[in-house]
């Protein structure tokens, strides 16, 4: 982030420095949920540290409020602007995949909030809802801030937290997340019916009415329309895992839960996050543009 030690700095300098490591992964954590990519949230972020760098800063009571602020604010900029309205995205959109286990590049913040299913559910809510809850229900910023952002009324920022806090329950209701063992043994399961092409095992692990997702942004060739059924969903993986037999299929944690990177020739292809109950995959979620592969 070109903050490390130069000759001729001064103390201060320095100790931004280190202030800045310790609630750099809260500056990235907002820019990313609020954004869903990482090269947007790595921007945002590299900001922010010019930002800061550059502001008199000693009478900043609290620091990590003041560079969320400021990172949520760079974001909300974003998130209206043209290049976040998503009609103009070939196919269907999903989050950028974010590392965040022993592979990742650097820490990061985890919680549900940076899961895919989360994303999905947050990308329904209009830009002041979204930085309304993300700002005061996941980073616990008072709403006198959240108000600042949107530039709007205190009690406005509230009602934005609450509708947008009412719309995230009733859609987590309608899809609950499965345990951490489950989700390890399904996806086992299934990477083992993959493998082998193994049709009915595939049916055997996918719900009846389930959803399949492929995320190619016109780079790659990917469905442009969700896919539904159990058994369809099974006869495609099949035939595209024919297709495009991978060389590995790993076993990774992207934005806190387990999922499948699928590698070809020594490349990533493919990034997938299931939603899981009662054993069975509900949705089955594939980032195959490489675009938001790059990083992985």
């Amino acid at each position: 982030m070109g903050n490390g030690h130069v000759p001729g700095r001064s103390e201060q300098e320095d100790a931004l420095g280190a202030e800045w490591e310790r609630h750099r992964p809260a500056v990235f954590g907002v820019a990313y949920r609020l954004l869903g990519g990482v090269a947007d949230a790595e921007d945002v972020t590299q900001d922010v540290w010019l930002r800061a760098a550059g502001t008199d800063l000693q009478d900043v009571d609290d620091l990590r409020a003041w560079l969320v602020t400021v990172a949520a604010r760079r974001s909300y900029d974003i998130l209206k602007s043209a290049r976040f309205r998503r009609e103009t995205y070939v196919g269907p959109w999903l989050p950028e995949p974010l590392l965040t286990g022993p592979d990742a590049s650097e820490p990061v913040l985890v919680d549900e909030s940076v899961g895919t299913a989360m994303l999905v559910i947050m990308e329904e809510l209009s830009p002041p809802e979204r930085v309304a809850f993300v700002l005061h229900d996941v980073f616990g910023l008072e709403f006198g801030r959240v108000a600042e952002v949107l530039d709007v009324s205190v009690p406005g920022a509230r009602q934005l937290a609450s509708r947008a806090r009412r719309r995230v329950a009733k859609a987590k209701q309608s899809s609950p997340q499965a345990s951490k063992a489950e989700r390890a043994r399904v996806l086992a399961a299934f990477r083992a019916a993959y493998e082998n092409g193994d049709l009915a095992g595939l049916v055997r692990l996918l719900h009846p009415d389930a959803v399949y997702v492929t995320d190619g942004g016109g780079e790659t060739h990917a469905a442009r329309k969700l896919i539904h059924g159990g058994e369809r969903v099974a006869e495609v993986m099949v035939r595209v895992g024919r297709q495009w037999r991978p060389d590995r299929i790993d076993l990774v944690e992207v934005g806190g839960e387990l999922a499948l990177v699928f590698r070809r020739e020594g490349r990533v292809y493919s990034v997938d996050t299931l939603q899981i109950a009662d054993g069975l995959i509900t949705t089955y979620r594939r980032v195959m543009n490489p675009n938001k592969l790059s990083h992985v």
